[in-house]
């Protein structure tokens, strides 16, 4: 009985360190995966959250850079840059 608890307190904070560091790991390299499924074509140079249902945008595509407004109800082009 003494050797089941004395595993069940070894075991426990190792799972729990285990499940911490895949979620970890998680977090970490998702966006840059996300980042890798991105064409050329089109790319989200950067974002700026205005509040909690709302965020700025800007995304290069086809030579321009576009300034979109991101919201719950949809999407609006704000202002369009050509690139250099």
């Amino acid at each position: 009985m003494t050797f089941y608890i004395i595993k069940l307190f070894i075991m426990v904070p190792l799972i729990g360190l285990l499940i911490f560091g895949c979620l970890w790991l998680y977090r970490k390299y998702q966006p840059q995966m996300m980042m890798r499924q991105n064409s050329n074509l089109l790319n989200v140079v950067e974002t700026l959250p205005l509040g909690v249902q709302s965020k700025l945008a800007v995304v290069e595509f086809g030579g321009q850079k576009i300034l979109l407004a991101v919201t719950r109800n949809g999407i609006q082009k704000i202002d369009t840059h050509h690139a250099e």
